[in-house]
């Protein structure tokens, strides 16, 4: 980082931006093999939350790779450095007093743990998006394990490159014996509870 530099620090606070909002901000950190359900699961919560009317932005990996981070390689370095850009957005729109959900393969703690360091304690909840290998290889939405197998895609997560299983996360919900609607609810009375959605 250059030194001439210098943080402005701005005269509306996160706590001012969230209050007229009536919630809590965050981070939801959906993470999980490809074709787990993150982002089913994320979309069909921000819709409920929209219901709600809750402020929200969803984040997803595909999107977020066909603009900010475009440039990125699948490579275990390219991951790391996709998974930093996505958390100092997150952490924007943490600031912004706003729900952000982000749905992302994620697949290093390391890496899940920067962006959690990124934003105060209660402001980052972890979802573990459960399903196995053989579930999300029957899936396979987008044909992705089955060009992985042929030897088409290189450092596929779960094929040829590994995905780090979340130890402590702040919820774990079962996407393979589970409907999407009972994680959803699942999530949202996590919410609830916790004081998130005021």
């Amino acid at each position: 980082m250059s030194n001439n530099i210098t943080h402005h620090k701005h005269s509306l606070s996160k706590g001012s931006r969230a209050s007229i909002k009536n919630q809590k901000p965050c981070i939801l950190y959906f993470t999980g093999l490809s074709g787990s359900g993150k982002s089913s699961i994320a979309n069909a919560l921000e819709q409920k939350l929209h219901t709600l009317q809750k402020h929200t932005y969803l984040l997803d990996g595909d999107n977020i790779r066909m603009g900010l981070n475009k440039g990125l390689s699948f490579s275990d370095e390219d991951r790391v450095e996709n998974i930093r850009r996505i958390g100092e957005v997150a952490k924007l729109f943490v600031d912004a007093g706003l729900i952000v959900l982000t749905a992302f393969i994620s697949p290093f703690q390391k890496e899940r743990e920067f962006v959690r360091s990124l934003v105060e304690k209660e402001e980052f909840i972890e979802i573990y998006v459960d399903a196995s290998l053989d579930t999300c290889e029957n899936r396979d939405p987008k044909g992705l394990y089955k060009k992985a197998r042929k030897g088409e895609i290189a450092n596929f997560t779960g094929i040829d490159s590994p995905y780090e299983i979340p130890t402590h996360p702040e919820l774990h919900v079962k996407n393979d014996t589970n409907s999407i609607d009972k994680n959803v609810d699942e999530i949202l009375d996590y919410l609830n509870k916790k004081g998130y959605l005021c």
